[in-house]
């Protein structure tokens, strides 16, 4: 090896604008630029709640064209602020790209965002050091959509009060997501679901004590398979080219992440390179998409965001490794219950589950396991509590799971195998991690 290959941070922001771009294509060409307008305009004007499937409210094609313009204007805003682009930004900017397809929408994100940046002002930072926190943050966004498009309120009530609520929760995010980061120790890498889901909790609550209370909503589509399966192959495929094309050696890069845990913030880009990052992030989505088919599951909006967030952390610490013990134990978990592993909770749960999969890569398979089994039961319980206003469920449960399961672990493995143990990360991980540390998600 010759060592990583570096590119500019506009050329990785070119990159990711590049598959934004590929989803816009894709949504004109399956439904028309008629259709993907009308389509758009439901979107935009529908509740969002945790799960609403833009493909059953606007159609793949809109859902497709909100997921690839939001990515942009997301990629736009990075390159005017000057933030840089690492494996947190590229995660980031790839969950911008699948939530866009299940609850982020081009109006709902922005309040948020400004909130972030209003803080950013208060505290004397520049908004490019808490951009990522502001764009992960935006899974509080139906919380937006739901004052918006209230019933009970006129609008007159509702306008101020989605954007003042949006407003505090922007500003809130930042010194939250950095104390609560030290509750599982980087053992979920959804920091910022496990932030905005404890945030969501007391938004709801409120809202609930003086009689708001949010209605469930469930929209899931089906038989989508036949068309997305080649789409998503091809993006993947694409990744594995790219990543060759930029370097040569990619594979040993990719060799090189298989031996680390993942434990946030751990940058993969500064680790091995973009050549061996972009192989690695297709290789773990193409081990999500193949749970996927082979649990029957059904690719829409919420599913092609879950595997869209593998891929993306997989610039930020999954590896194929380290993400499989997790879903096995979610597999596991689901033979035992009422519901199929292709039932939405419990696929999503797999996708969305290896956020714990630091936990496999540094204590072992079995323990990734334990962890999955485990988060199979969480997530079905906590959602309540933020009534599907937090996009990043399985962030919350997640959190929650690696903040009591980590010290049991530590407790048991220091007195029965101490020398397995270690303190942290060491050489190359902890190098990652320091150079991640100021992108904490």
């Amino acid at each position: 090896m010759t060592g990583p290959t570096r590119i500019s941070d506009r050329g990785i922001l070119l990159i990711v604008a590049g598959y934004a771009l590929a989803f816009i294509a894709f949504g004109l060409a399956v439904d028309g630029p008629i259709e993907v307008a009308r389509g758009l305009v439901e979107i935009l004007t529908t509740r969002d709640a945790l799960i609403t499937d833009y493909f059953g409210i606007g159609g793949i094609g809109a859902a497709c064209v909100n997921a690839g313009l939001l990515t942009l204007l997301a990629c736009l805003v990075y390159e005017r602020c000057g933030a840089a682009i690492t494996g947190a930004s590229v995660a980031c900017l790839f969950l911008v790209l699948g939530f866009a397809l299940f609850g982020k929408n081009l109006l709902n994100v922005w309040p948020i965002i400004v909130g972030v940046w209003l803080y950013s002002r208060f505290q004397g930072q520049s908004f490019a050091s808490n951009i990522n926190t502001a764009f992960f943050g935006v899974a509080l966004a139906p919380i937006v959509s739901e004052i918006l498009l209230s019933t009970s309120l006129s609008p007159v009530f509702t306008v101020p009060l989605a954007l003042a609520t949006a407003l505090v929760i922007g500003f809130v995010l930042v010194p939250a997501a950095a104390q609560l980061f030290k509750a599982h120790m980087g053992f979920c890498l959804y920091n910022m679901g496990f932030t905005a889901g404890l945030i969501g909790v007391l938004v709801v609550a409120m809202y609930k004590a003086y009689g708001f209370v949010p209605e469930p909503v469930f929209v899931w589509t089906t038989g989508n398979n036949r068309l997305l399966v080649p789409f998503l192959g091809v993006i993947l495929l694409s990744l594995i080219a790219l990543g060759l094309w930029f370097d040569r050696d990619a594979l040993a890069g990719v060799r090189q992440l298989l031996r680390v845990s993942g434990q946030a913030p751990t940058d993969f880009i500064a680790m091995v390179g973009i050549g061996a990052t972009l192989v690695n992030m297709a290789l773990a989505g193409a081990v999500g998409m193949a749970y996927v088919v082979v649990v029957g599951g059904d690719l829409n909006g919420p599913v092609v965001g879950a595997l869209l967030s593998i891929v993306g952390f997989a610039a930020f610490g999954k590896n194929p490794l380290n993400i499989l013990p997790v879903m096995l134990g979610v597999f596991l978990a689901s033979l035992g219950k009422a519901d199929s592993a292709a039932d939405a909770t419990l696929l999503l749960a797999a996708l969305f589950g290896t956020t714990l999969a630091p936990i496999a890569g540094r204590f072992g398979w079995h323990w990734g396991i334990v962890a999955g089994f485990i988060h199979a039961s969480a997530v079905q319980t906590v959602g309540q509590l933020h009534a599907g206003l937090n996009l990043y469920n399985n962030g919350l449960a997640a959190g929650i799971v690696a903040s009591v399961l980590v010290p049991v672990i530590i407790a048991i493995q220091s007195r029965t195998q101490p020398q397995r143990v270690p303190p942290g990360p060491s050489g190359p991980e902890s190098a990652a991690m320091d150079a991640a540390a100021r992108n904490r998600v």
